[in-house]
């Protein structure tokens, strides 16, 4: 097997696949400039993608990695999650070695985002494969001649066999804001994060490295440049109000997102900013931390 990078078709939309010679994949959207699977050397798919997602560029693509600028969320008079997710983007670079590949695509404002947010802007979108590992980094440059603050994510959905049957470590004895009980701010006092309900938290300055772990597999989660880490599940209720979801999905993903969500970034003309996320499938150690360690 050959490493590679191809352009392909993904359930009807242009992609970009990537794949290493040890096997490893890695499709990517143009549309969104966004991650729509993942799947490890001699793994399974690591990400979560809907089966109802809308490819045709009239919404989101719900699933995969989807990328959040200038706004995180409702956190602002823009459309949730800002501007970029069905914005086309272009590869700008890509180098294939025998032992990782990877492509940089790009985006830039243009008279649709500047009706909604008068702002000049590069947005760029390097997404990494090797034999167990993801790694996507985001950055952003302000081109205009007008400082701008802004919020984002790398919105990931990840894979799981039974939500209810998952632990996310890393998270004790920080603070978090608890959006779906009232926004109240609250102090992370378990050694382990489970889901047995609606999940939708922001956790501030989240330096650790995070493990999920399946039972099956483990996914290790690190970021760098990202100050806030955001854990969601829908659960049932909220799942079926998802035009985009089977009623039962929420029981296949977590979203562990790195995300600036709590205080906006600042950028002057001419500086940019950049963060990233990497995923590690089936880590051999983790540096999570849990009640009782030091």
């Amino acid at each position: 097997m050959l490493s590679l990078i191809e352009t392909i078709s993904f359930r009807g939309i242009p992609a970009i696949r990537l794949q290493t010679r040890q096997g490893s994949q890695a499709a990517v959207s143009l549309l969104g400039g966004q991650v729509l699977s993942w799947l490890p050397a001699g793994g399974r798919e690591r990400l979560y993608l809907s089966e109802q997602a809308v490819f045709d560029g009239s919404r989101s693509i719900r699933g995969g990695v989807p990328v959040c600028f200038p706004q995180f969320s409702g956190l602002g008079d823009l459309p949730k999650h800002g501007l970029l997710r069905t914005l086309q983007w272009q590869v700008c670079d890509q180098k294939c070695t025998d032992d990782y590949v990877w492509v940089s695509l790009e985006v830039t404002d243009n008279a649709e985002t500047r009706a909604l947010w008068p702002h000049a802007f590069r947005a760029e979108l390097t997404i990494g494969v090797e034999a167990d590992h993801l790694g996507i980094e985001l950055e952003i440059e302000n081109t205009g001649d007008q400082a701008f603050a802004f919020t984002g994510a790398l919105h990931s959905y990840l894979r799981v066999s039974e939500v209810e049957a998952v632990a996310l470590t890393g998270l004790y004895g920080l603070e978090y804001r608890d959006a779906a009980n009232g926004n109240v701010h609250k102090l992370d006092t378990a050694p382990e994060l489970t889901v047995e309900g609606e999940v939708d938290r922001v956790y501030h300055q989240a330096k650790r490295q995070l493990l999920l772990d399946d039972g099956s597999h483990r996914i290790g989660i690190q970021q760098e440049g990202f100050p806030d880490v955001v854990v969601w599940n829908p659960w049932e209720e909220l799942c079926r109000e998802l035009p985009d979801m089977s009623d039962a999905d929420f029981r296949r993903m977590l979203c562990v997102e790195s995300a600036i969500a709590q205080n906006p970034l600042t950028l002057e003309p001419g500086e940019s900013w950049w963060g990233r996320q990497a995923l590690t499938d089936n880590p051999e150690m983790s540096t999570a931390v849990t009640e009782g360690e030091q």
